[in-house]
């Protein structure tokens, strides 16, 4: 895979073999960051576990104590009150059947989360095929299904984050932008890394956490060791 002179240039200021800690690594990130733009910090952990099984699933969501430093867009399936107290609470739509056929006939996706009360579920539904392989689909581990739709909005606003494992064990997830500097990012990374560690199944053998790495957008991944966390 063809490399910028920028990133080799970054990437000579990180040693491969090396397992960082915490502080070090995003003091690292943040310096090897060359992008024009406030790049987007990420954090990728393989964990020793089998998606393929129900009991050993890790998802969940939390707020990060510094937010990602991106506004999300959001969509709320509610009624009546439930509808006007989203509004309120800064939802970007809110409907109900006429959301689900705009979403069905102009293939519409000007959002970041879906949000919907339990008795909208079964209208909602209707959208498993379309929402669903774009990780939209709202679930209650997520908390995006909540009765609460309003306080779900205004979490999702304040920096919540959806962690999930992807086909091959791996959890990819923002943790804020490079601006935000070393010290914020290690706070969100120690907030969403402990999270993560809860979740642990109780179904999983052996080593939980086998690589731990972040990287800004354009630039390379630093390795971060991982058994200092648990």
């Amino acid at each position: 895979m063809f490399r910028g002179k920028k990133y080799q240039e970054s990437a000579k200021q990180i040693d491969k073999a090396a397992l960082y800690d915490t502080g070090d690594a995003m003091a690292l990130v943040v310096k090897t960051a060359t992008a024009k733009f406030d790049e987007t910090v990420e954090l990728h952990v393989k964990l020793g576990v089998d998606s393929r099984h129900a009991d050993q699933q890790v998802r969940g969501a939390i707020v990060l104590p510094h937010g990602t430093g991106k506004t999300q867009r959001v969509l709320v399936f509610a009624k009546a009150d439930k509808a006007e107290a989203a509004k309120a609470a800064g939802a970007d739509y809110v409907g109900e059947m006429d959301m689900v056929e705009k979403i069905q006939k102009e293939n519409w996706f000007d959002y970041d989360v879906v949000v919907a009360s339990p008795d909208m579920m079964g209208v909602v539904g209707r959208l498993g095929k379309i929402l669903g392989p774009k990780g939209l689909m709202p679930s209650p581990k997520a908390g995006t299904v909540t009765p609460d739709v309003a306080k779900a909005v205004t979490e999702i606003k304040a920096g919540k984050v959806e962690y999930r494992l992807d086909k091959t064990n791996i959890i990819h997830c923002p943790i804020g932008k490079v601006s935000f500097g070393a010290e914020k990012l290690t706070e969100n990374f120690n907030a969403l890394m402990g999270a993560i560690i809860k979740a642990k199944p109780a179904a999983a053998k052996g080593q939980y956490i086998r690589s731990c790495v972040c990287a800004a957008t354009m630039g390379p991944g630093v390795k971060i060791n991982a058994a200092k966390l648990m």
